[in-house]
């Protein structure tokens, strides 16, 4: 999932070490690096906060879009990258180059060293720190796990804070309980600060909404009439996209006014936006010159929920659809499948991306037999991807882990500009 320079590679890794836990959801550590850095969160453009277990990157694709084709200077803050790092820093609209950054990570490196501070922190103050030094517009700043304790959360008057659907993912660090979940995303609102939601189910909602009450924070809510609205041909494919490109329109006229993001350029944005491994069809390349005359699309869903889309697209196409997966060791991977039970597609799973605390080939398998899917454990994403080739399937999709596709994305000679 890394294609970066050994001199960007060395700068990042600087920062191992400096605390003994990869995750460790606490804003005490970040804030004291901020504090070194000179409180970069206070000279920011702008900034629309995002939160949510899906959606977050297509929300924040399209409303980059938008924004853009408004004539704005959009910096955007996602993770995890797919296949450089440099993907999680976009200046005023292009991925940051590598001196760039190398720069601004040593300057954190220098500034924070003696800390105690988590990988994740720290780059995120590093990114911080870029994002108050470039002129822009706005911010979009994407959440990485949670929200009331994620690192993104320095924000004290951010312009707008969205939240995407909430689901289950990440047990391990937010639990089961889907009322603590919509909790944590709900954490980042702030008082008397305009928040976004999208439609939650009915326990989310409430949370959400007595959280926004609680801080004096005006709720507003997507509706349906918002999905209805957007083009019939969006950038991105699949109905839950259409919901995603609504919020994102909602969020744009919600701080634009109406006046700063007309709407030519709400529908501009909905219809030019582009994000990776969400149902991305690949192009011609080493991978897919393996399975040649089979369509072979990518997505880096990795959660039920994800897969519920997901299945629901596919239901909608004509042929026949086999799957090769990838999944996390962490991640509930017959909760994955299960989606898929109606339209009963053949599944080769492989080995993960490397690097990676990987659910083994032959144990995926048989989540997805526990699903009720036939399933076959292959030694490697190229065997998997001839074994699906040979069922006769008129198409390929590759899924299950965004880090999967990011070496799919390397691997074909396609990485996200």
């Amino acid at each position: 999932m890394s294609g970066d320079s050994a001199a960007l590679a060395a700068a990042l890794k600087r920062f191992e070490g400096l605390y003994p836990e990869t995750i460790h959801l606490s804003l005490g550590r970040v804030e004291a690096a901020l504090e070194a850095l000179g409180r970069p969160q206070d000279r920011l453009p702008p900034v629309i906060h995002v939160a949510g277990t899906n959606g977050k990157g297509s929300t924040s694709a399209f409303m980059r879009a938008m924004a853009e084709a408004a004539g704005l200077k959009v910096h955007v803050f996602t993770s995890p990258h797919l296949v450089r790092f440099n993907e999680r820093i976009r200046l005023a609209g292009e991925i940051v180059d590598d001196a760039r950054l190398i720069d601004w990570l040593e300057r954190t490196y220098e500034a924070i060293k003696g800390q105690e501070i988590t990988h994740f922190e720290a780059t995120t103050a590093t990114a911080l720190l870029a994002f108050s030094e470039v002129p822009a517009d706005l911010l979009i700043l994407e959440v990485g796990l949670g929200g009331r304790y994620d690192a993104t959360n320095v924000i004290e008057q951010p312009a707008l804070c969205v939240i995407t659907p909430v689901d289950f993912d990440h047990k391990a660090f937010l639990g089961s309980d889907i009322r603590k979940i919509a909790g944590e995303k709900a954490g980042i609102i702030r008082p008397g600060r305009p928040v976004l939601s999208a439609i939650q189910r009915k326990v989310c909602d409430d949370v959400i909404t007595a959280e926004a009450a609680r801080q004096e924070a005006p709720l507003y809510k997507l509706k349906a009439h918002y999905i209805d609205a957007m083009p019939d041909h969006i950038g991105l494919i699949g109905e839950h996209q259409r919901a995603n490109a609504a919020l994102a329109a909602m969020a744009m006229q919600l701080f634009g006014n109406s006046t700063r993001i007309p709407q030519e350029a709400i529908f501009e944005g909905a219809r030019t936006a582009t994000w990776p491994a969400r149902m991305q069809r690949l192009q011609n390349g080493p991978l897919t010159a393996l399975v040649p005359g089979r369509e072979v699309w990518l997505d880096g869903g990795h959660n039920p929920h994800a897969a519920r889309a997901i299945a629901r697209h596919l239901a909608k196409q004509e042929g026949k659809t086999v799957l090769v997966s990838a999944m996390l060791a962490s991640k509930d991977a017959t909760g994955f499948f299960l989606p898929f039970r109606s339209l009963r597609p053949p599944v080769f799973t492989v080995p993960n991306a490397p690097g990676h605390r990987a659910a083994e080939p032959q144990e995926l398998a048989e989540a997805a037999n526990t699903a009720g899917l036939e399933a076959v454990a292959c030694e490697s994403l190229e065997a998997g991807l001839k074994a699906a080739a040979e069922t006769g399937a008129d198409r390929i999709l590759i899924c299950g882990s965004l880090y999967l596709a990011g070496e799919v994305l390397s691997k074909n000679g396609e990485e996200p500009v």
